[in-house]
């Protein structure tokens, strides 16, 4: 629950005063997707509608990036991260043809033809605008995402794109030139890259089994879980342990792993969440978005999201499991819903989305209280996604 204060006459949130004595002059910015969500049509009549917009962490200076690249029919933005100096954004624009939009709904699955699909990844420069089309340079599929700074070497990227049908980690220059296949000879479906912060590891689940290597792709070793169902791994901020999701497919759980693939544990039990929102109110056949645990900025803990009655709260637990419960939703909001938490750079508060009155919003909580403050104003039937901080950019 939010509380003001009366200061100079004017109304003030606390959590707005928290903000800004933590940022220094201004308030930080966070990058998000907002959207319709209840659009009849399926999937992509709600898609299509998606943008890339920022807005200050206290809910001022809202503003689309990338209004120029999506006037065609059909074609959207979605926001993606940020350059480590906080001057550019990250965002994707996707565009799907209608007629296989149409085919998809009919047999409930993706087809990602070059006619019906065309995802690529652009750089927007905060100040000005520009936007550059990164992955169209010398371009290697028609569906290219996941794209992020390579740590510890400004002069690359790294990103995800799919061909004849497997995804493929890739590393790029910082132009777009010279994209290298890291899984070159892979006829397997490799996801969810990402990059030590060092820069010299990267990690990446292929066919649901996490795998850990150097940057090159070369010594690829597999984490042996025994388990069916391994996601998304990320490195801690030391690049000292792996944390992915897994278990069973929809019954998995936290679990970290040392940087050479072994001490395999456990860390949370998610208590019977199924680990997915649904970000769409009409049906949607892919499902919805994952929801999957985060390091926090030191790496000494973990965010992630489970079930406490029949709410979905935000969890924080140690390296050597001890829990705690950041949200406690019942006794004012039933079937409440909390997901996609990213803690700040300065480690002080936590964003994620959160569904507590049938509609989906960005909320940004204080770590050192618990006080909340809701971000985005959206009505019924639009909804803010997958919130971004701003790294420090002074």
């Amino acid at each position: 629950m939010n509380f003001r204060l009366i200061l100079a006459g004017l109304l003030v949130c606390p959590m707005t005063l928290l903000l800004a004595a933590e940022a220094g002059p201004g308030v930080p910015l966070l990058g998000f997707t907002e959207f319709r969500c209840n659009l009849p049509g399926g999937r992509h009549a709600n898609v299509r509608t998606m943008r890339a917009v920022v807005a200050h962490a206290d809910g001022t200076g809202r503003r689309e990036l990338g209004a120029d690249i999506v006037r065609e029919p059909n074609a959207w933005t979605q926001f993606v991260g940020w350059s480590p100096d906080g001057r550019t954004a990250v965002i994707s624009r996707g565009w799907q043809s209608p007629e296989n939009a149409r085919w998809e709904e009919e047999h409930k699955q993706f087809r990602h033809t070059k006619d019906g699909w065309l995802v690529d990844t652009f750089l927007v420069e905060l100040a000005t605008g520009r936007a550059t089309n990164i992955t169209a340079v010398e371009r290697v599929s028609n569906y290219n995402s996941g794209l992020f700074f390579w740590p510890g070497d400004a002069t690359k990227l790294g990103f995800t794109a799919l061909i004849d049908g497997n995804s493929h980690p890739f590393r790029m220059d910082r132009d777009g030139r010279n994209k290298t296949d890291l899984t070159k000879a892979s006829k397997e479906f490799s996801y969810g890259f990402s990059s030590s912060r060092d820069g010299r590891r990267i990690a990446y689940h292929k066919n649901y089994q996490v795998f850990l290597a150097d940057a090159d792709g070369g010594n690829a070793r597999r984490v042996d879980t025994g388990k069916p169902f391994n996601f998304v791994p990320t490195w801690s901020p030391d690049g000292a342990h792996v944390l992915f999701l897994s278990g069973e497919h929809y019954n998995c759980h936290p679990h970290v792993a040392l940087a050479d693939g072994s001490g395999l544990r456990k860390l949370a039990d998610r208590g019977g969440y199924r680990g997915v929102t649904e970000f769409l109110d009409v049906p949607d056949f892919h499902g919805g978005s994952s929801d999957t645990p985060v390091w926090s900025a030191d790496g000494r803990s973990v965010f992630y999201t489970a079930l406490d009655g029949k709410n979905v709260e935000l969890f924080q637990v140690t390296l050597d499991g001890r829990r705690a419960q950041l949200t406690s939703s019942s006794e004012f909001a039933p079937h409440a819903l909390h997901y996609h938490p990213q803690p700040s750079p300065n480690g002080k508060f936590l964003v994620c989305g959160t569904k507590r009155d049938g509609v989906r919003q960005i909320m940004v909580l204080s770590l050192a209280d618990g006080s909340t403050k809701q971000v985005t104003q959206m009505r019924p039937g639009h909804a803010a996604l997958w919130p971004h901080w701003q790294p420090a950019s002074r």
